[in-house]
């Protein structure tokens, strides 16, 4: 580290006085570079009594883990390569046109990350596993103790043992795998492919609407793309349906959804609980149980239908399957979704009174939503990706976009149907986000031809016979039974020996379903290494840990943000501290050791100048469309002492590097704005002329190609057209008989949400986090009484598939019946009760493959009761978690 020699014991040091300096900013995130010290409360309450520094560099820093979607830009003073303060983003004048990017109260803990007592500082040996697949104690995984070992001992043995599990099992056998292990020379590894962010809605999108109809300009847009950010000034009506972007984003959209509110427009959000985000637009709430949104969206459409308030012109002219009428050539005319909705043929017809039994929304609710969102012109008519993760999500964003278009709220001025991705602004990229250079860049695992159509997440094509995978939700019984779902092949051999996680971001026994069963199945193993920071439950059941570098110790972090219009980049503030090795170094030196091609054979200055010069935008003015974004002088290349040539661009390196990257100033009713508008507005005027990318060249409400792809995933049956069919752990099975209303053993339903102190389950470590915001479990105040529960109570949470305890938050805004725990907290059994005291929301959710592939997160029941123990205390309180100082 330049000017400063940084021990282990002179860096708690540090790191402990430095835990006052600037919490109170950090966790407001909005502090000026000059606030001062005096005031900032330390995380024991104490004034900080250390002044606050201002020696040093700004640089700009990222938050870069899991990126939320907020689009946000830090800066830290860096003195001697240390982060010592940090600020929010300074880089222009603010305005509603062109606002600053300010950080959220994770990014500004990003210190406690990097700086934290909690870093895995060396490589590290469980005590008890010896390589060679027989000595390995896998038991021990998760207890055992830590044995400090050197890289060179390390890579030697991961090495190793990735030939050994090759050489003897196959390729198949390595699960996870990263650039080194789809490096044609090594042979691939078995690929862990599904959904869970987005649930089951990639498929929908794509087979109902299309996938990208501007696809030749290279902007990525499509039928479902969400609206400009000015576009939200034109509605006049915005629903917002299981979104909740003040705690999974925070950042931007909130602020951009404010300006759309001043400019007048209401806000209706649809969700269990009136959240932060409907509070902060004062939104009217339409309150809807987990995983019976669709009933809620049938009744809608039966109102509609019912009134005659549907754009029946809109629907005749672009869109299949509505009505009878309006059916793809060919197919039995009775499957129309008129008559489903209506009962004609099955004798249900989906009434606002019989939804409502089901998702628990007030009849006249239904009936005015339905009347509003029909009548208002112009609504953007919006969802979430949280309503599909449930059991039969696919029926969700089949109903969704259904129900959306029969509003007509498409195509025109200030209205669309949409599905967001995240929650940042804008649907057209900007900017274009460069490239390394690198030739492994382009690697396609070679046991897994991923589809690619759909998202951003790995897909098998389910009629391809050859690939080899496994998806999120069946991996841990996969490891156990040697069996996996493979499509069309049905279920298949699947023997797994090796888990080798690389990537710093990745938790997988945490972020996957089943913990219970995650930790059984990582102590079946042979082998299981993990690069990581800090403990996680990655590493806490490894056996060899390489410590990873945080994206402030490496050249080059580089990323497009969620909002479509800035690109963030980093330099880094300094050298990796103690033995930490970015992903790069341990990939090639491993390549080295396994007698195959370099992944990386550039300098990491060399990637990182080269993804600053191909980063590109798009400029209206030129017939070319995308344009260097980035000015590149002669002296630039020598200083780097990398290979390139001069160009000129927007904005110079150097500036480039200083701001954290480049936003483009936007206006209001600018060219970025008609353009991000027009597919659908084209669509809309000519559909003949503008085919959506759809076997019908239409919105296709029935859609047999949706539903031969999803069955043929061999989880569920998909239907062609929207229908409700009970999901798995909806609110029928919190019932022993649903008919006469007699509550069973599991009589909650829990919805799991995106959490303010953690991004899935990054940041979750970090003690200024849990100190601002408790990890409770909600409950309405009717369900807490019945259950002799006050506020504060320490609660023990239980399903059908493990138990957690934490403590009740009681609240009067959350439906009765439901009960909410934020995602991405660590789990923590304790040993000899099973019991999961770090309140994990997948020890609760068992896996239960669905959709495509597709993890059921909110489809959950639960049953909450007094903890009979010693109170429980906050999670700050708890000691953090270390891999002992004898490691």
């Amino acid at each position: 580290m330049s000017g400063t020699t940084l021990n282990r014991r002179s860096f708690l040091k540090w790191s402990t006085c430095a835990s006052g300096a600037a919490a109170l900013a950090s966790l407001t995130a909005c502090a000026p570079a000059d606030d001062g010290g005096a005031d900032q409360l330390a995380a024991t309450g104490e004034v900080a009594a250390n002044p606050v520094e201002t020696e040093g560099t700004w640089r700009a820093i990222p938050c870069g883990y899991n990126g939320c979607g907020g689009a946000c830009v830090n800066y830290g003073l860096v003195k001697d390569g240390v982060v010592v303060r940090q600020m929010a983003d300074c880089s222009h004048e603010d305005s509603a046109d062109f606002p600053l990017r300010k950080g959220c109260l994770r990014g500004r803990a990003m210190r406690k990350q990097v700086y934290g007592e909690d870093r895995i500082d060396y490589p590290l040996k469980r005590k008890h596993w010896q390589p060679g697949g027989v000595d390995v104690h896998g038991e021990l995984r998760g207890i055992d103790e830590w044995e400090r070992i050197s890289w060179d001992e390390a890579l030697d043995l991961v090495a190793g043992e990735l030939k050994r599990v090759r050489d003897t099992y196959g390729n198949g056998a390595i699960v996870d795998g990263c650039t080194l292990t789809h490096s044609p020379e090594f042979g691939g590894n078995r690929e862990i492919w599904g959904v869970n962010s987005e649930g089951d809605w990639p498929m929908v999108r794509a087979k109902m609407a299309g996938t990208n109809v501007m696809a030749h300009t290279g902007f990525g847009l499509s039928l479902t793309s969400a609206p400009d950010r000015f576009t939200y000034k034109q509605a006049k009506l915005i629903v917002m349906w299981g979104q909740n972007p003040s705690w999974s984003s925070m950042g931007m959209p909130t602020y951009n959804y404010q300006q759309a509110r001043e400019a007048g427009a209401k806000f209706i959000i649809v969700a269990p609980n009136l959240n932060a985000t409907a509070v902060a637009l004062g939104a009217e709430w339409i309150p809807c149980r987990p995983s019976t949104d669709t009933a809620l969206l049938l009744a809608m459409a039966y109102h509609m239908i019912e009134n005659n308030l549907q754009d029946q012109e809109f629907l005749d002219s672009c869109c299949v399957g509505f009505d009878a009428e309006h059916m793809p050539e060919g197919v039995d005319p009775t499957g129309n979704f008129k008559d489903y909705v209506l009962g004609t043929y099955d004798g249900t017809p989906k009434t606002p009174e019989w939804a409502s039994e089901i998702c628990g929304t007030p009849v006249d609710t239904i009936r005015s939503f339905a009347e509003e969102v029909a009548t208002v012109k112009p609504t953007i008519f919006q969802a979430a990706m949280a309503p599909a993760r449930t059991h039969r999500g696919h029926q969700f964003g089949q109903a969704f976009l259904t129900v959306g278009w029969m509003t007509g709220n498409f195509g025109i001025p200030g209205g669309a149907v949409v599905n967001r991705y995240r929650d940042g602004m804008g649907g057209m990229n900007l900017i274009f986000p460069g490239n390394t250079g690198e030739e492994s860049a382009g690697w396609v695992n070679p046991c897994f031809q991923a589809a690619g159509l759909y998202g951003g997440y790995s897909f098998s094509e389910p009629f391809d016979t050859e690939f080899v995978g496994v998806t999120y939700d069946e991996l841990w019984d996969a490891i156990l039974t040697k069996k996996c779902t493979a499509t069309v092949r049905g279920v298949i051999d699947c023997d797994i020996r090796m888990y080798f996680s690389l990537n710093r971001e990745g938790n997988h026994p945490n972020q996957k379903s089943g913990t219970v069963k995650a930790v059984e199945a990582l102590r079946s193993l042979e082998t299981v290494v993990a690069c990581d920071i800090v403990l996680s439950n990655k590493s806490k059941y490894a056996d060899i840990i390489l410590p990873g570098t945080t994206v402030w110790e490496e050249v080059g972090y580089h990323k497009m943000t969620g909002d479509h219009e800035n690109i963030i980049i980093s330099r880094g503030v300094g050298e990796p501290m103690f033995e930490h090795k970015d992903i790069a170094t341990i990939e090639n030196e491993l390549a080295d050791r396994l007698g195959i091609t370099r992944p990386h054979p550039l300098s990491a200055e060399q990637r990182f100048f080269n993804l600053c010069a191909t980063t590109t935008y798009f400029d209206p003015t030129s017939e070319a469309g995308a344009s260097p974004l980035v000015t590149i002088t002669q002296d630039d290349i020598d200083a780097w002492g990398v290979e390139g040539a001069p160009q000129e661009g927007l904005i110079g390196l150097e500036d480039f590097l200083n701001q954290g990257g480049y936003a483009v100033e936007r206006h209001e009713g600018d060219m970025y704005q008609a353009m991000n508008d027009s597919p659908r507005a084209l669509f809309r005027s000519d559909p003949a002329a503008n085919p959506a990318d759809t076997e019908s060249g239409k919105l296709e409400i029935y859609c047999q190609s949706l539903a031969t792809t999803m069955t043929a995933y061999g989880f569920d049956e998909t239907k062609p057209i929207p229908v409700y069919e009970k999901p798995d752990e909806g609110v029928e099975d919190t019932y022993a008989d649903w008919d006469a209303k007699v509550k069973g053993d599991y009589p909650l339903q829990m919805v799991t949400v995106h959490y303010i102190r953690r991004s899935h389950s990054s940041y979750e470590n970090v003690k200024w986090l849990q100190h601002a915001h408790a990890s409770d479990v909600l409950m309405n105040r009717i369900d807490a009484e019945e259950r002799g529960l006050e506020n504060g109570d320490s609660v023990l949470v239980t399903s059908r598939h493990g138990k957690v305890a934490r403590k009740v938050h009681v609240v009067d805004y959350i439906m009765p019946g439901v009960v909410e725990l934020g995602q991405g907290a660590w789990f923590d059994f304790d040993e000899e009760t099973g019991i999961d005291m770090g309140g994990c929301t997948n020890t609760l959710c068992g896996a239960r493959p669905c959709g495509q592939g597709m993890e059921p997160f909110n489809s959950l029941n639960v049953q909450v009761e007094k903890w009979t123990g010693e109170p429980l205390v906050a999670d700050y309180l708890r000691p953090a978690r270390t891999v002992g100082e004898e490691a």
